[in-house]
């Protein structure tokens, strides 16, 4: 077996359009169900479904199915998920700090989710010049 980089591995567990996001997403509301999760985050059906199937079968999301009537499905971070969260928030913070200095628009919804203190002490300025832009349209 040829060596695996450690780079190629971990961008292959958590690159995808909506994968940081649906890990973020879990770590913050402690589960997520498909259906409301593709509302929130306005993802397609397959996109969703890809990502979520491939972040399981990556030992970083556990779905856990309810045998009830209507079917109920749940997602929810594995200890190994929980451990991404602190890589992840770093690279948050980097990038909002970096689309802020590039004067890049940031989507306001990057915002909806990411309200913890750990957040706003690092990026209070950014976050209420967005929020006032926000309130003044």
């Amino acid at each position: 077996m040829d060596a695996v980089n450690p780079y190629h591995f971990v961008t292959n567990c958590i690159f995808g359009k909506w994968k940081m996001a649906l890990l973020h997403h879990i770590h913050h509301y402690g589960k997520i169900r498909f259906n409301e999760t593709k509302k929130t985050l306005r993802v397609s059906e397959k996109v969703l479904s890809q990502q979520l199937k491939e972040l399981t079968r990556d030992g970083l999301v556990e779905r856990i199915q309810y045998n009830t009537i209507p079917l109920k499905v749940e997602y929810i971070l594995t200890p190994l998920g929980k451990d991404l969260i602190p890589a992840l928030d770093i690279l948050y913070v980097w990038s909002i700090r970096r689309l802020n200095e590039l004067n890049l628009p940031i989507d306001p919804d990057a915002f909806k989710v990411h309200t913890e203190m750990k957040y706003q002490d690092q990026l209070k300025d950014i976050m209420d010049k967005y929020i006032d832009e926000q309130n003044a349209r």
